[in-house]
C-alpha cells in the first residue's frame, strides 16, 4: 500500500480504490485496513473510495505528541490534503466517526457529507463502562483477552454460529500485532472516553447521516440518536434485526453500502 508523508509529522499507510467522487474511511479503535472487509469494493463500485490506518497502527506510525479526536481529525485532514484531494465525503465508524465530527467541526470546507457510523457525541455510564472493559485487556497487553472481548462488537447470531472462529480468522491481522500498536490502542480508548462534542455538534453544516444498528452495545442507538438530534438536518438511520451490531458492516456490508450510497446520491463535493 502507498505511504505518504503528511504535515502532522508522520508517515501514512493508505489505499484507494474505485472512481467517482472521494469518500474518505476512518477506521474505528483498534483496527486497520482490512478491518472493513466487504464494505470497501461494495462503496468503490460508485466512488473513490480512500482507506487508511489511523496513527500508530497498521502500517502508519504514531509519531510525536498526544493522541486524541481532535488530532486524530488533523491526521484525515492533513491525509486529504496530501493527496490532493481538496473536498471529500467523509464515513468514520465508532472512533472514526468521533474523528469526522471533530473534522466538520474544525475543516469544514473539506467535508461535503459526513456518515456517522455507531457514534456518540459524550460517553454516558453505560457507554464509559462498556469502553472500559474493552479498554482493559490492552492495557494490560493481553491480546487473547481483548480479541475474546471484541466479540461484543458483533450480534448474539453471529458468536452463536459454529463457525465464528473459521469466519473472523482472516480479521486478525487487521487488530493490533506489536506492543507499539497495543500502546497505541490504549491511547485510542483514552481518546473514545474523552471524546465530547456533543455541545459543539449545532456547528456542523455538512449533510449528515447516522447510522447505528439496534443490537450495537458499543456505541448504543440512544447515543447515536442524541447527535442526529444535534445536527442540523442530520438523517438518522436505525437497522433492526440479526447483523445490526456495532460491526454491521461485517455482517451487513450490503444493507450498509446500500444505506451510504443513497445518501452520497444526494450529495455532491462541489456542493451543487
Amino acid at each position: 500500500m502507498p505511504q505518504t508523508s503528511i504535515r502532522t509529522g508522520i508517515t501514512v499507510n493508505h489505499e484507494s480504490t474505485g472512481s467517482g467522487e472521494p469518500l474518505l474511511l476512518i477506521m474505528g479503535t483498534s483496527g486497520s485496513i482490512p478491518l472493513w472487509g466487504e464494505l470497501t469494493a461494495r462503496l468503490a463500485e460508485q466512488h473513490q473510495v480512500i482507506t487508511y490506518d489511523l496513527r500508530g497502527l497498521g502500517g502508519t506510525e504514531r509519531g510525536d505528541g498526544p493522541m486524541t479526536v481532535a488530532s486524530l481529525a488533523e491526521d484525515a485532514a492533513a491525509l486529504l490534503e496530501a493527496l490532493d484531494v481538496p473536498r471529500a465525503h467523509i464515513l468514520g465508524w465508532s472512533l472514526g466517526s468521533a474523528i469526522a465530527q471533530e473534522l466538520a467541526l474544525a475543516h469544514p470546507d473539506r467535508v461535503a457529507s459526513t456518515i456517522m457510523y455507531g457514534t456518540w457525541g459524550r460517553c454516558d455510564g453505560f457507554q464509559r463502562s462498556v469502553l472500559s472493559a474493552l479498554r482493559l485487556p490492552y492495557a494490560h497487553g493481553d491480546m487473547e483477552g481483548a480479541l475474546a472481548a471484541s466479540g461484543i462488537a458483533f450480534s448474539p447470531q453471529l458468536l452463536d454460529r459454529p463457525d465464528f472462529e473459521e469466519l473472523l480468522g482472516p480479521l486478525i491481522p487487521a487488530f493490533p500485532q506489536t506492543e507499539a500498536q497495543i500502546r497505541a490502542t490504549v491511547e485510542q480508548w483514552d481518546a473514545d472516553l474523552a471524546h465530547d462534542t456533543l455541545d459543539r455538534l449545532g456547528a456542523i453544516t455538512a449533510p449528515t447521516l447516522v447510522v447505528v444498528g439496534e443490537q450495537d452495545l458499543l456505541t448504543p442507538q440512544w447515543q447515536s440518536r442524541k447527535v442526529a438530534d444535534a445536527i442540523p438536518g442530520a438523517r438518522f438511520e436505525l437497522v433492526t434485526g440479526p447483523g445490526s451490531s456495532h460491526g454491521m458492516h461485517i455482517e451487513r456490508p450490503e444493507d450498509l453500502a446500500k444505506l451510504v450510497t443513497g445518501f452520497l446520491d444526494g450529495v455532491t463535493t462541489t456542493g451543487s
